[in-house]
């Protein structure tokens, strides 16, 4: 009831003032994104190993129901490049049977990923291998097509880098002028329009498949072409369940994950954008329930995995598209041209669409993000880049991302252990300047101020930091900066305390945060060197080392608190807030 709720307010907010003229104008955005969608639906079909029919149900299908369930008005929804580059592999392992078992598989993981409000697991992964992922994926659609655009047929390749050192080793069939002449019409058309103002809003694609293949048709050139369109959304070819579908379904589990985490990235991210761009927020866990439904029903009309698409989302908001319906319309249009232009789609060249492919993988690399990380030397994001890309063309696209996501980790694990360590002898000067001049200034006083966090990966580093210093008769170690302390951490203050007793010297402890004090406490370590080694502040720990040096006194000889919680809060109000300030040294 909850989520029919949810899906309820969101059509009510959507179509509360609905008017003919905002139809109108959906309508207009529905054919300018369906004129968009045939030849990428086409393509993507042929891209993923599948059938041209495939991709264009899968677009319609998509479009209708997953754009009918999900989370925003502005989300369309169909076959992708991004899914081809999952869907090559799988097919050429499992067969098209096994796609469709995967899909229903990745369609549960994605509802339950929304019935469990999971919607916020883009933010999870690092900005650098969403970009190398992409480009990775756009390397292989644009490997995976340069037997269309050649005209060629070589043996196939368990993964694009392999594919890509088979064309660099191994001796090229003859290669077809005609089809790089396809090819080459449609990406002259797919550049050159957008950069005429007058016929930048033309679906360049569209127009350019038409050249290509009305010049293939009347020049009778020797090209491959996609082949006859069913007339139906219903394919022959789509998955039925028999006792026996379900014998390899574990083989599939890791697929079907790649098929999810891609789906749910595509279709986060492109909301995202979009959202930006309109300024109307998605529901991300409705969306991912709509995208699991549609994964679902699709594969049982012979349909492949489909998701958000960019592509086609910006394109209906830039045609003035405000509701789903814009989804719901290019879906119609596109089964319109399935049912009545079938014999004209029959005729175009694969050239072509392998033209449309090797564009829009050029266009999905975030050339942008590239410059940007460049352009102000940023190593790691670039270094998480590239690994993650290498990654995605040469192995598996979901152990690309694990991969991607530890190579980000490890940057920030290395980052974050990076201890700031500052000693200095103790500025007497300043503390006269304050007002708080000890009885006596006794020499071999020691300051270190630590900051960042103390454990495992940095615990070392204090700790040669310490050795390579002269022998302290008192060391202070200002904490203040140290937010968080594991037992490696404990341990290592440890060892610098028993140094400082075996040469004779005292340890003193200040402004520890309150989780490093109690790990402290429950690790034993303040009950043995005694409460009157802590203090707030590094200005208090010098005081009383001066006291205790000009004493004389043992530093394990008086164990407990110097004085009571009075004269405690009397000394804090003597001393000048500034204290602290003075003492710390020149960054």
């Amino acid at each position: 009831m909850l989520r029919s709720w949810t899906l309820a307010t969101l059509w009510q907010q959507e179509f509360r003032a609905y008017s003919w003229a905002a139809f109108q104008r959906d309508l207009l955005a529905g054919l300018t994104v369906a004129a968009v969608a045939l030849p990428l639906a086409l393509a993507f079909g042929v891209a993923s190993g599948a059938t041209p029919a495939a991709g264009l149900v899968t677009a319609i299908l998509a479009g209708v129901i997953i754009g009918s369930l999900s989370g925003a008005p502005y989300q369309i929804s169909g076959p992708t490049g991004a899914m081809t580059a999952v869907l090559v592999g799988i097919i050429q392992k499992h067969g098209l049977p096994g796609v469709w078992l995967a899909c229903v598989l990745a369609g549960g993981i994605l509802l339950l990923l929304g019935l469990f409000k999971l919607g916020r697991i883009i933010s999870f992964i690092p900005a650098p291998v969403i970009t190398g992922f992409t480009s990775g994926i756009a390397l292989i659609i644009f490997i995976g097509q340069i037997d269309n655009f050649l005209g060629v047929q070589t043996a196939k390749a368990d993964t694009s880098a392999l594919k890509l050192i088979q064309y660099g080793t191994q001796p090229l069939p003859p290669v077809n002028g005609a089809a790089i002449l396809c090819a080459g019409i449609v990406m002259l058309i797919m550049v050159g329009l957008p950069c005429v103002k007058a016929t930048a809003p033309l679906p360049a694609a569209l127009i350019g498949i038409m050249l290509a293949t009305a010049a293939a048709w009347i020049g009778q050139w020797p090209v491959t072409v996609i082949g006859a369109i069913p007339a139906t959304i219903f394919l022959d070819q789509h998955l039925v369940l028999t006792p026996t579908s379900f014998a390899g379904i574990g083989d599939l589990i890791a697929p079907a994950g790649a098929i999810a985490a891609l789906g749910a990235i595509e279709s986060l991210l492109a909301g995202t954008v979009a959202g930006r761009m309109t300024g109307i927020k998605m529901n991300s866990n409705q969306e991912l329930i709509a995208q699991g439904v549609g994964n679902l029903i699709l594969p049982f009309f012979g349909g492949v995995p489909a998701t958000a698409a960019i592509a086609r989302i910006s394109v209906g908001i830039k045609a003035g598209g405000a509701t789903r319906l814009v989804s719901i319309i290019h879906s119609v249009a596109l089964l319109g041209s399935a049912l009545f232009l079938g014999g004209i789609i029959a005729h175009i060249p694969l050239a072509a669409l392998a033209g449309v492919l090797m564009v829009t993988a050029w266009r999905m690399n975030e050339w942008h993000t590239l410059r940007f990380y460049l352009a102000r030397r940023l190593k790691s994001p670039l270094v998480v880049l590239g690994t993650t890309l290498i990654a995605t063309v040469a192995l598996d696209l979901t152990q690309a991302i694990v991969i991607g996501v530890l190579a980000q980790l490890l940057f920030f694990v290395s980052q974050i252990t990076r201890l700031r360590i500052n000693s200095a002898e103790v500025d007497w000067d300043r503390l006269r300047a304050a007002g708080h001049t000890p009885v006596q200034e006794p020499a071999g006083i020691q300051v270190v101020y630590v900051s960042g966090p103390l454990f495992f990966g940095a615990a070392s580093q204090l700790g040669e930091s310490l050795e390579a210093q002269r022998p302290a008769r008192a060391l202070i170690l200002s904490l203040r900066g140290v937010p968080l302390l594991d037992a490696s951490g404990l341990h290592l203050l440890e060892e610098i305390w028993h140094r400082q007793l075996q040469q004779g010297g005292c340890l003193y402890l200040a402004g520890l945060q309150p989780p490093v004090e109690e790990l402290l406490r429950r690790g034993g370590l303040v009950a043995a060197m005694g409460e009157d080694k802590l203090y707030w502040g590094s200005d208090q720990a010098i005081l009383a080392a001066a006291t205790r040096l000009t004493d004389g006194t043992p530093c394990e000889g008086r164990p407990g608190h110097p004085w009571d919680a009075g004269e405690d809060q009397r000394l804090d109000e003597e001393l000048p807030l500034g204290v602290v300030t003075l003492l710390e040294p020149s960054r």
